[in-house]
């Protein structure tokens, strides 16, 4: 979990995210949007990479990053839980066993 939040803790990490929100994305099409070497660029994802926020896939020389968005929910679940924000896993799920007004 502290992987996460240290990858959460820059503002640059947290923009690459948003990015990858909208659709996966090559490392030169990421660093486009950032004024800083390509070097660091490539510090930022390895940071986003070990805290398992973004996947590589590797074509050729292209690698293209993509969100792993449950990594990102469970780790703001959790954020959330330990201050006893939201609701506890249990009541998150929907209620299978009971009948509902449709069924009954």
């Amino acid at each position: 979990m502290n992987r996460v939040f240290k990858a959460l803790s820059d503002p640059t990490r947290r923009r690459v995210l948003q990015l990858l929100r909208e659709r996966p994305m090559s490392a030169g099409e990421l660093a486009d949007h950032f004024p800083v070497a390509k070097a660091t660029m490539s510090a930022h994802f390895a940071v986003l990479r070990e805290a398992d926020l973004i996947a590589a896939d590797k074509q050729g020389k292209t690698i293209t990053y993509r969100l792993r968005l449950s990594v990102l929910e469970d780790a703001l679940l959790a954020f959330a839980d330990s201050f006893g924000i939201g609701f506890p896993a249990a009541a998150a799920q929907p209620a299978r066993d009971k009948p509902t007004e449709e069924s009954a």
